[in-house]
């Protein structure tokens, strides 16, 4: 080795033993939070902020922070212009760092300047910067500003394997950075958000088998910026709530930008029946609608117990398959001024239910302006969406060119299908049946100013005295089975 690697790899072993002689708790111990605000905590007597930066300036390339609990009160700073390549390991679980002050406690920063194309790529960012990983240890934040890893402008930057917890947010990533991935890590309880894509130029991005709970606006949130192709899989992302903002598991909020090419898969996205927001809230900027939010599959996912469960508003190029969805409190899918999407082969319902509370799920899917697009498929059952005035278990308001087709809508407690100011939709080849004998309301209903509709091969099983309720010169009605139901 060489002497003056030689020399940086003792100074490392030196400051580790410092650190391990100054470490703040007994491993596994619960770290007090502070005592009452202007007074020192406990842990600001052990500060090791310092020693941490200069293992990581003195480093060769990999940073290991021993076991042990340690308290910082400023970011360690990884600069990789300055420094060249770096990755930070915690020994695998056992090392906690508690931050008291604002801001990350992890800082990770580069100069990527480029895309993912390796055209654009300098190398710079190849020699000094790419693939700075960080492992095996805990955050903690005790500041009400405090955060967890925050990256700038990194190149297929790697977060695996950590806990982070009590923080602001978990995972902060601005500016800029490319293929970032987190995988097989808690992201905890945070003030804010577990993992924010923060007015971000940012494409590529994995985040996959990792439990993202009890964060109090969002489990994962985008806000604004220039984001695509993030695929979301395999994760146990529930129980985020407790914020009066927008609030959800996974909330893409984009009013300025666009939000486009997520695909959210084979996770488990769930929350409270009290729990105000949606499972998932997609909301595109109205000035671009319907092109605000586009390219965004929803498949193979559990989704249930929230106000919504899908929330998207001015979208286009949406897929919504496969996936199990209940515990609307209000509605199950909602859907505003988005068009060429795709509902199809989910299983949408709370009854029959275990819940002996299930009668807090109203359920129902509800689309408002929406144009050319397709419901297929589907089984959606117990519907309690509408009033006896109107709605029902599918409500289509001011919507063109959307089809309804190949569906089981079961045991809805008002209508079935509810069509109001509708253009050139058609209703075909369901089975919509209400069986309840008390519930006499239409099993499809059009209403309205709408025209050229099409309600054809259905099976109709009602009590109502007219179960396809069309007035003259709205719909062709054509070909329905009616079954009666009695009492």
């Amino acid at each position: 080795m060489p002497f003056s690697l030689l020399c940086r790899s003792a100074v490392c072993r030196a400051l580790a033993i410092t650190l391990l002689a100054c470490s703040s708790f007994a491993l596994g111990q619960e770290p007090a939070a502070p005592e009452s605000e202007g007074s020192p905590s406990p842990e600001a007597a052990h500060d090791a902020t310092e020693m941490l930066q200069r293992m990581v300036d003195s480093s060769t390339g990999l940073v290991e922070f021993p076991a042990g609990t340690f308290t910082i009160s400023k970011p360690i700073v990884v600069d990789l212009s300055a420094l060249g390549y770096r990755g930070i390991r915690g020994a695998n679980g056992a090392t906690r760092l508690i931050m008291i002050g604002a801001g990350p406690a992890i800082r990770v920063a580069g100069d990527h300047q480029g895309t993912a194309n390796p055209e654009s790529v300098e190398e710079h960012t190849w020699e000094r910067e790419r693939f700075p990983v960080i492992s095996g240890l805990e955050i903690l934040g005790r500041h009400p500003e405090a955060d967890g890893i925050e990256l700038v402008r990194t190149m297929k930057c790697t977060v695996q394997n950590v806990l982070v917890r009590q923080c602001r947010y978990g995972i902060h990533l601005v500016e800029r950075n490319r293929n970032f991935l987190l995988a097989d890590s808690h992201i905890y309880q945070c003030t804010d958000t577990g993992v924010f894509l923060d007015d971000c130029n940012l494409h590529q991005v994995n985040i996959i088998g990792n439990h993202i709970s009890y964060n109090q606006r969002a489990g994962i949130r985008q806000w604004n910026g220039d984001v695509h192709n993030i695929q979301i899989t395999g994760n146990d992302i529930e129980y985020n709530a407790g914020s009066e903002e927008s609030s959800g598991e996974i909330v893409l909020e984009a009013p300025e930008t666009l939000v486009s090419e997520y695909t959210i898969v084979s996770n488990t996205i769930q929350a409270r029946p009290e729990h105000a927001g949606a499972n998932i809230r997609i909301l595109g900027s109205d000035a671009k609608t319907p092109h605000a939010a586009r390219a965004i599959t929803i498949a193979s996912n559990v989704i249930g117990s929230r106000t919504k469960n899908i929330e998207i508003e001015h979208a286009s190029r949406t897929a919504i398959t496969g996936n199990t969805i209940y515990g609307g409190v209000e509605l199950s899918v909602h859907l505003k001024h988005c068009q060429n999407f795709v509902i199809s082969g989910n299983v949408i319902g709370t009854r029959p239910s275990m819940y002996e509370s299930h009668s807090q799920y109203r359920d129902g899917l509800l689309l408002q302006g929406c144009a050319d697009s397709s419901l297929t498929g589907n089984v959606i059952n117990g519907m309690w969406s509408g009033s006896e005035e109107d709605g029902g278990g599918v409500t289509l308001r001011d919507c063109r060119y959307l089809r309804i087709s190949n569906c089981q809508i079961l045991d809805s407690k008002f209508r079935g299908i509810d069509l109001m100011n509708a253009v050139g939709c058609v209703i075909s080849d369901n089975t919509i049946a209400n069986r309840d004998p008390s519930n006499v309301l239409p099993a499809i209903a059009v209403s309205g100013s709408g025209r050229g509709n099409l309600v054809q091969g259905n099976l109709v099983v009602s009590a109502a005295p007219e179960p396809v309720l069309v007035p003259e010169g709205m719909a062709t009605v054509t070909g329905n089975t009616i079954q009666k139901v009695e009492e």
